[in-house]
């Protein structure tokens, strides 16, 4: 208990520390995302990374730490992703290079002994579509690191009623990391994820997801599994379907997202992401809660349909604008000058 309160006061506060003394540095290198007319220094994700790393591999290396149980592994990996991550923050690597070395990293650290073959491939596919959903919500001040530090939150109580100490500390960190970072993320955000801790962040919620759900049945696990990441699910189904249904590219970006549409409606940026914020929280107790056995796990059934009229009633909101032709592209500069 007390190797956990501190671990996570000290990840709060480095991590805070050194998102800030690392803005500049970024900036200087140009590791910047243009958000809303101006630059937002990509140096939370490094932090939340270096931090989180440095923390749980000190208590592990001064054996105060808890009994390992996977978590060496889980962020040997996790590393391996941050590096991919930064190197898209750095080059805009292709997604399908993202795609690849996530699943190559989380296909080396399922428990195949547990889960099985079948079942672990299976695992391997919803920790990619975890990565790339938790990542897609960064886009948002505040909005990713909500997102992130409730999953963490949800990962390290299942773990802890499985007794799964190691997972839990490096969730409890992790969770702890994303509220320092948050600290300069609130709106107007002053550093961001990047897809380098976007997509280390999210690796790690969701492998230590799937080590408190190895065992279980493959039904019920994936009710939880998608309860405890709930947000990130509803945006990327959001996203996709509305871009395949009006015949957008799926890998196209847009303002399409749940915070986009809700600022559609009227809501201020932090309004968006407390909305969404307590969404994912509700989902997360109940995910909580069903992994505990304390209800039913057809309470699961009522996040996945919280979720779908959510996403049914936000594709609703226009966000598209009519497409022009390629002489109405042209013209467009002489309209304008005309008046």
């Amino acid at each position: 208990m007390l190797y956990g309160i501190s671990a996570a006061a000290t990840a709060l506060l480095l991590t805070a520390l050194l998102a800030a003394a690392l803005r500049a540095p970024a900036r200087r290198l140009r590791l910047v995302e243009r958000r809303r007319q101006r630059d937002v220094p990509l140096s939370g994700g490094v932090a939340v990374v270096l931090v989180t790393g440095l923390v749980v591999g000190t208590g592990e290396w001064l054996g105060v730490a808890p009994p390992d149980d996977g978590t060496l592994g889980v962020l040997v990996a996790a590393g391996a992703v941050a590096l991919l991550g930064l190197a898209d923050d750095v080059w805009r690597l292709r997604r399908r290079v993202l795609v690849a070395g996530t699943g190559v990293a989380a296909a080396c650290v399922v428990p195949y002994g547990e889960t099985g073959v079948g079942t672990g491939l299976l695992a391997v596919v919803w920790v990619v579509a975890v990565v790339f959903g938790l990542r897609g919500l960064d886009h948002a001040d505040g909005l990713a690191g909500t997102a992130g530090l409730v999953a963490a939150f949800g990962v390290a109580a299942c773990a802890a009623v499985e007794v799964m100490d190691g997972v839990a500390g490096l969730m409890s960190v992790l969770a702890a990391a994303l509220t320092g970072f948050l600290l300069h993320n609130w709106h107007p955000a002053r550093v961001a994820l990047g897809s380098c801790g976007s997509m280390s962040a999210g690796f790690v919620i969701a492998v230590g997801a799937v080590y408190a759900r190895a065992g279980f049945g493959v039904v019920e696990s994936a009710g939880v599994l998608f309860a405890l990441t709930a947000l990130a699910g509803a945006d990327a189904v959001l996203v996709l379907g509305t871009r395949r249904l009006g015949g957008r590219g799926l890998l196209r970006s847009g303002p399409d997202h749940l915070a986009h549409r809700l600022r559609r409606l009227g809501l201020t940026a932090p309004g968006a992401s407390l909305l969404l914020g307590a969404g994912a929280l509700s989902g997360t107790v109940v995910g909580v809660l069903a992994h505990a056995g304390l209800i039913g796990a057809g309470a699961l059934w009522w996040v996945a349909g919280g979720a779908l009229v959510m996403v049914f009633a936000l594709s609703r909101v226009p966000v598209y604008g009519p497409r022009r032709s390629v002489s109405q592209q042209v013209n467009a500069p002489l309209r304008v000058r005309n008046g």
